[in-house]
């Protein structure tokens, strides 16, 4: 029997959900997925070194401050994935530009611009903005551009809706975050995958996107455990961390196709205007509390990585 994960790559595309390297040599997934907290962890590997020594080096000749360096090195990172994988590579709108359209589209634009000096196109890369109002508004400007964007920290039906409408090229609902936020508000150690709150959300979202024609990409994201990957076999995408493509490829059992999109039950249209989605977001405690709690974090981890490349920096010039 074909291991899980060979199984799960006859119906699903697998991204990697990680900017390691030596992962995605291993893995050899179609896409890679990053964000601020998976960069930081390419700082540590050893595959990566030369390449962060030779950006900061450079940065630093070049009269760069440590921000300027950060955004560089990000885009660094991510243009030696596309050499890896033969799909697109994610890279993140700073967190902290979460709630202002007109700044997303500029760092959006700035981080294009880098790839292209890079000599790699806009067809490799996806933009990953937070799925706020003012975040879905960037993307729906930047895919009228040829930009294509992914909507992530994606809680629920209301930023999907939205997403949609914009024309976004591919959203990442957040799994197991979703799950997280239940296990502690009903006193819950875990759930059945078909009663998982984080797995019922992305299956809503497929649906309503199959039965209304939208071509938008669905990425889970953010699993906890490989039974809500599996029961999620048949989504568009899946991005798994390498943890949990470890235990899919060792494991031998049959899998199931769930999801497709001829058993698409048929959701009615909606549209999704700025009071519609500021009212539903604020009537789901869970999505307005996770997406506020990973654009904290975001920032956070874009600070902590902005103070390693400055100590770097200055380890570099003594």
């Amino acid at each position: 029997m074909a291991s899980v994960l060979e199984q799960l790559r006859n119906m699903t595309v697998v991204v990697a959900d990680t900017g390691d390297v030596a992962a995605v040599k291993a893995f050899a997934p179609v896409d890679c997925t990053t964000n601020p907290s998976l960069v930081l962890g390419a700082l540590k590997d050893p595959a990566s070194e030369a390449l962060i020594v030779r950006e900061i080096e450079t940065g630093r000749k070049n009269g760069l401050s440590p921000e300027q360096v950060t955004d560089v090195l990000t885009v660094a990172i991510g243009a030696e994935l596309t050499t890896l994988v033969p799909g697109r590579v994610s890279t993140e709108v700073d967190a902290c530009l979460s709630f202002d359209t007109e700044a997303s589209v500029k760092r959006a634009h700035a981080i294009i611009a880098e790839y292209d000096r890079r000599g790699v196109g806009k067809e490799r890369i996806l933009i990953k903005l937070a799925s706020t109002w003012e975040g879905i508004r960037a993307a729906e400007i930047l895919q009228r551009e040829g930009i294509d964007c992914n909507l992530t920290l994606l809680f629920s039906m209301a930023q999907a809706v939205a997403c949609a409408d914009a024309g976004a090229f591919l959203i990442s609902p957040f799994v197991g975050r979703i799950t997280d936020w239940y296990k502690k508000a009903e006193g819950r150690d875990s759930y059945a995958p078909d009663e998982d709150p984080g797995v019922k959300s992305v299956r809503s979202i497929y649906d309503y996107y199959k039965s209304n024609g939208i071509s938008t990409i669905v990425m889970g994201a953010s699993f906890r455990n490989t039974g809500q990957i599996k029961a999620l076999a048949g989504c568009d995408n899946l991005t798994i961390a390498p943890k949990l493509l470890t235990e899919l490829e060792n494991d031998t059992s049959e899998l199931k196709r769930v999801l497709s999109p001829e058993n698409a039950t048929g959701v009615a249209p909606v549209k999704m205007g700025e009071a519609a989605f500021r009212w539903q977001m604020n009537a789901d405690p869970m999505a307005t509390e996770k997406l506020a709690e990973g654009i904290r974090n975001f920032d956070k981890d874009h600070k902590t990585l902005i103070t390693l490349v400055a100590e770097r920096m200055k380890a570099s010039a003594a």
